[in-house]
């Protein structure tokens, strides 16, 4: 409770401060106290609360009043915006490095940036923001050997490990910068550019003169929601000419309109935010920032959702498959429902019909017609194979995962000791993987693990590892039953 109390006065305090420095304000301009005023300031309270939504993103912002759909209901000024360039701007140290060590990308420069505020500690002007922000995260560059290797996945253990190594190459060609800008050593090592690349990462928004992007206070309290799907393949990819794949208008038109709920405003210098739709008292209200996989979403945000519409199982072809397929790869995908992405029924129709009428039916397989019965049964036949072949080369099942995912809720609530032994093998010889990668020797000792917080980072991102692997696995299960 003590803790619950010290959060939240933590958090009233940052508003204020947010009010009184940053200008940010829910509150329509004609409202808003004048500096000369003896009215309190708050940032928020007119259309937006700070709340705890513990089954949908934990700390978030909840309706303060009803709202309506396109109602203006946050402000953030730009100066209120955290950039490269507004940090060096006030900082000629850090702009002096900067312009020493030109090699780094836009996002480097924002990271450094970043460990060189929280550097100063109370000296920083960001302080009372930098205070509230997350203390880790769990994207995927953050994963370990044995969380990578819980994905199961041969396309997830690529990334994961792809995010780890992007991640080590930037930090050690940012060290020379840090060294430079004399940052204490904690701000020096791996960890440290983990939480400030993954701040980056999960964090900012989209601005027109930054790649990297702006840390936006108040407006990063928003959790995300994933935006309805998008139109179907043959819609916004277009038709087969001549074997090439012709991109529609389409594709660009949809995602110039997936931010529609929130950006920056010239004519006013702020970042606003918009009610995507109607909003009731006390609901949460949720920010669209584009259309993401799950393992998009562990790998920029560091978390996953139950019941994602944009998730997809990507199904590997044979070379000679894919010798006949133009569809890009990542149109070759099991749907949410287990239902089979349109190109990926598209080129198996054409795989199925004999070699010599292919170039006649080619432009009716591109268009997302059904050849004849036996060519659909033949498709259908093999989409599902596959799909339980992949299954059966995974290395627990469905029904295993889910066992798994009790054990740790189990771990997570301390109820301890388990019985190992008592358990299906391979559930008891992953438990036993990480007791090991946690250099604890049995299961009498597991309760060990809650002295560490680094153990519990790990119990965190090898729960996600399972819950992404069966969402997948699941995917699958739904097309080869149907």
């Amino acid at each position: 409770m003590a803790e619950k109390e010290e959060e939240a006065a933590k958090i009233e305090s940052f508003l204020q401060w947010a009010a009184a420095n940053l200008g940010i304000s829910d509150s329509p301009p004609s409202t808003i106290p004048s500096e000369h005023s003896t009215l309190p300031r708050y940032c928020l309270g007119h259309s937006l609360i700070v709340s705890n939504f513990p089954d949908a993103g934990g700390r978030g912002l909840a309706a303060a009043r009803d709202l309506r759909k396109g109602e203006l209901i946050l402000r953030v000024p730009k100066k209120a915006l955290m950039t490269s360039e507004c940090l060096m701007r006030n900082d000629q140290t850090l702009s002096a490095s900067i312009k020493r060590h030109a090699f780094l990308s836009s996002t480097q420069i924002l990271t450094v940036a970043l460990l060189n505020e929280v550097n100063k500690g109370s000296n920083s002007w960001w302080s009372n923001y930098l205070k509230q922000l997350p203390r880790s995260y769990d994207t995927l560059a953050g994963f370990g050997p044995f969380e990578i290797q819980a994905l199961q996945v041969d396309d997830a253990i690529w990334a994961a490990e792809k995010a780890v190594a992007k991640a080590k190459l930037e930090w050690e060609e940012a060290s020379l910068v840090m060294v430079d800008l004399k940052l204490k050593p904690t701000l020096l090592n791996f960890k440290a550019w983990l939480w400030a690349s993954a701040t980056i990462s999960s964090r900012t928004m989209h601005i027109p003169w930054d790649e990297a992007g702006c840390l936006c206070p108040v407006g990063d309290f928003f959790n995300y929601a994933a935006p309805a799907e998008e139109p179907c393949d043959h819609e916004t990819v277009g038709t087969c000419t001549n074997g090439t794949l012709v991109q529609t208008e389409g594709l660009f038109d949809a995602s110039a309109q997936r931010l529609t709920d929130a950006g920056y405003e010239e004519d006013v210098a702020a970042y606003c935010f918009y009610a995507s739709r109607n909003y009731r008292e006390k609901e949460q209200i949720f920010l669209s920032y584009g259309v993401y996989t799950n393992l998009e979403l562990l790998e920029h945000y560091g978390f996953l959702l139950n019941d994602n519409p944009n998730d997809k199982a990507f199904i590997p072809l044979e070379p000679a498959m894919r010798s006949l397929c133009s569809w890009p790869k990542e149109l070759l995908y099991i749907n949410q429902d287990g239902k089979p992405s349109f190109a990926l029924l598209s080129a198996m129709r054409l795989w199925a019909t004999p070699s010599n009428k292919r170039r006649s039916v080619g432009h009716l397989a591109y268009s997302g017609k059904q050849l004849s019965f036996e060519n659909e049964i033949t498709v259908i036949g093999w989409i599902a194979k596959k799909c339980q072949d992949i299954l059966r080369n995974l290395k627990t099942s469905v029904e295993q995962d889910k066992l798994l995912l009790n054990i740790i809720d189990k771990i997570e609530d301390s109820l301890l000791p388990l019985e190992l032994e008592k358990l299906p093998s391979i559930c008891g010889s992953e438990l036993y993987a990480f007791l090991e990668s946690h250099d604890v020797a049995n299961g009498e000792d597991f309760t060990n693990l809650y002295v560490s917080q680094k153990s519990r980072r790990s119990i965190c991102r090898w729960k996600f590892a399972i819950q992404w692997r069966l969402s997948y696995k699941r995917k699958l299960l739904y097309c080869s039953a149907e």
